[in-house]
């Protein structure tokens, strides 16, 4: 059988489906679209169960990608059972998309989430009374502490069994309950669409002026009877006064069921006041940034050198083990060091991604996007804009793909073209080797200084993509603050595992077969030198393929104080970011030693104004190949795509010849 959970954003639906499935997931995107899409599987009494993790929704009203697809699954796929994930301590707001499922048709049960909360609030919900009102099950449950998961399953089992499901109207008052009446008359004539779907639910879609249903509508034998009837319509009017029927529905249910479910002052409330302050709350948020990047840069230190030890070791094994020099070479030099020098950095990145993990499940990042809304909308953005570019701190890749929730067309286009500059993990490492081999004590105030610049970086460039490319006025941006939550270890643990797994896959293959073409080109004599392939006077040397390759390209970045071995690391670390580190260490012949590279660096190689101009180049330059794609999937367009790679690129050449001739003039990092 199959189980859908739909659920308001913020509910604890994704803690759930963690906790349902366990490992047993799978992240792919829905077919045609590139919403993501979860699924997993469990097993309960012997039954083998699918889930599938609808996007958040607030309605199935299709304003966004998100609901759009929430909806087309729960219409047109029809699962066994749908989990509708409630927020106990938030009925009033929650129960609204309740009631447009029970208008579906299809088998319901509640997961009422987070009840130890409303429990300790105060708040006393009778179950049963709440069952009888509504006529759908009811559990409770507590997500990110496993409570619940078996009784849910048992209940899902039991009402996938029941069959046919009545459906649970809401009376909209005579005017529209009239229309209503007339429109299944005619809906009805077509016996495909009746078989498909909910014909009331069909009217009231259409009389809310619901455009994708209007489009399904469109193919009928009946469409053009439809249009006449609902183009007489205002329907602005209809859909607002349903929505406040649906609301007059829930305010008399609540106080059948739940004895004290009133808004009071709580410590969510209080906590509020302090971070969401117009004063405090931008220095608060750049404060605990700042926090994380100090403790990502000194608490992985040991780790750091235990990881390569490891590869040390290896490397040192292959050399002492394999008796062909140039096969020695390829697996020590080529493989095992490329591969090392990038996988080195793994705990900066694990202890990153739990940072902003634990952040996020406290409830603290959606506090960052309504502080950050005034701001974001002087540039001609909102506070929804934001959330990608926090993600994007994890990976620019799904930040570009978060941006299917802004509804506005011109914002959404907007902020894909600037996620890219929001410094993504895959850059850290490039960060990490030369802010700690440069900067020594300032290393976390350097790299929170680059993440930093991202961000300006990124606004800047809306505020004049706002004027210029994409003109028009940003939407008003309309959220919902969840409660603060003491975030779970296991629960933050996932969200960091789902980022790091992604990290040490990329490393054991995009990574691992740059590493291998930089060894190659580097063990390649160059035209017209007469050598031996992989012998020591070629192996990433000027007399090199890569050497070659370098030095045709060197004259474009001499005047930002680089040569042609940096050259050749940016040129593959379009293919990833990590790469860069991969390849500087082949080029140099230090192999997985951070150590060596560090003081190959510091003897002579680079200097702290080139260190500090290759970091900036670093973040602010073309896109990865995964984010080229995405950028073209997102916006449909290889016009933007190119805009993004050539502005992106302009700008941080711009910035790293100020950085190196500035600097250069003042007498500093020279």
């Amino acid at each position: 059988m199959t189980i859908a959970l739909a659920g308001n954003p913020n509910v604890g639906k994704t803690t759930l489906f963690n906790a349902i499935t366990g490992a047993r997931q799978h992240v792919g995107n829905w077919p045609g679209v590139t919403v993501e899409k979860k699924t997993g599987k469990a097993t309960h009494n012997g039954v083998e169960v699918d889930i599938v993790d609808l996007p958040g929704t607030y309605s199935l009203t299709a304003y966004s990608l998100d609901e759009v697809v929430a909806r087309d699954y729960l219409v047109e796929e029809k699962p066994d059972v749908v989990v509708h994930i409630v927020d106990a301590t938030n009925l009033e707001r929650n129960l609204y998309l309740t009631t447009q499922l029970m208008e579906l048709g299809v088998p319901v049960i509640i997961a009422l989430n987070m009840w130890d909360l409303a429990e300790s609030k105060g708040d006393k919900i009778d179950i049963k009374k709440m069952e009888e009102y509504l006529e759908i099950p009811v559990v409770k449950t507590v997500a990110n502490k496993g409570i619940g998961i078996d009784d849910l399953l048992e209940t899902a089992l039991k009402e996938a069994g029941r069959g046919p499901h009545h459906q649970h109207e809401i009376s909209y008052g005579d005017e529209i309950e009239e229309k209503v009446i007339e429109l299944e008359k005619v809906l009805v004539t077509d016996s495909k669409l009746a078989e498909k779907y909910p014909l009331r639910w069909l009217a009231v879609k259409l009389l809310d002026g619901d455009e994708e249903i209007a489009e399904k509508i469109s193919e009928s034998s009946v469409s053009s009877q439809v249009d006449r009837m609902v183009t007489k319509v205002d329907k602005e009017r209809y859909e607002a006064k349903m929505a406040d029927k649906r609301y007059e529905v829930i305010n008399a249910a609540l106080p059948q069921f739940c004895s004290k479910c009133v808004k009071e002052v709580t410590f969510s409330d209080m906590v509020d006041r302090v971070v969401t302050n117009k004063s405090f709350g931008i220095p608060i948020f750049l404060t605990l940034m700042w926090a994380a990047f100090e403790v990502t840069f000194t608490v992985a230190v040991p780790f750091m050198e235990m990881v390569d030890m490891f590869f040390g070791w290896a490397a040192g094994f292959v050399a002492e083990n394999i008796s062909s020099p140039v096969l020695g070479s390829f697996l020590g030099d080529g493989i095992i060091a490329g591969v090392g020098s990038v996988l080195i950095f793994l705990p900066n990145i694990v202890l990153l991604f739990m940072m902003i993990a634990l952040l996020g499940d406290s409830g603290y990042m959606a506090r960052a996007a309504f502080i950050m809304d005034k701001f974001m909308y002087k540039i001609g953005l909102n506070g929804k804009s934001f959330i990608p570019m926090i993600m994007g701190f994890g990976c620019n890749v799904p930040a570009i793909m978060s941006t299917r929730t802004i509804e506005d067309e011109h914002d959404r286009l907007v902020t894909i073209l600037v996620a890219p500059f929001i410094s993504c993990g895959a850059r850290l490492p490039v960060y990490i080797l030369l802010a700690g081999a440069f900067f020594g004590r300032d290393a976390g105030a350097v790299i929170f200084g680059l993440y930093a610049l991202g961000i300006i970086v990124a606004i800047l460039s809306a505020k004049l993509f706002r004027g210029t490319l994409v003109k028009g006025t940003a939407a008003p941006f309309i959220m919902e603050l969840p409660p603060y939550r003491m975030p779970t270890l296991k629960a933050s643990a996932i969200h960091m595992w789902d980022k790091a797994s992604l990290y040490i896959k990329k490393a054991g293959t995009i990574i691992l077969l740059g590493v291998v073409i930089v060894w190659l080109l580097a063990a390649i004599p160059a035209p017209g030198v007469d050598a031996e392939f992989a012998s020591e006077e070629i192996l990433g040397t000027g007399d090199s393929m890569v050497g070659y390759i370098g030095q045709l390209v060197e004259p474009l970045v001499e005047p930002l104080g680089f040569d042609w071995r940096i050259a050749i690391a940016l040129i593959f670390g379009f293919v990833a970011k990590e790469i860069v580190v991969g390849a500087l260490g082949v080029i140099y012949g230090a192999g997985e030693d951070e150590d060596a590279l560090t003081e190959i660096l510091v003897g002579g190689a680079m200097n702290p104004l080139t260190a500090l101009g290759l970091m900036v180049f670093t973040l602010l330059y073309m896109p990865c190949v995964a984010c080229v794609g995405v950028i073209k999937s997102e916006t449909g367009s290889w016009k933007w795509t190119l805009f993004s790679i050539v502005y992106g690129t302009a700008l941080a050449w711009i910035a790293a010849f100020l950085i190196y001739n500035v600097g250069k003039a003042i007498g500093w990092g020279i």
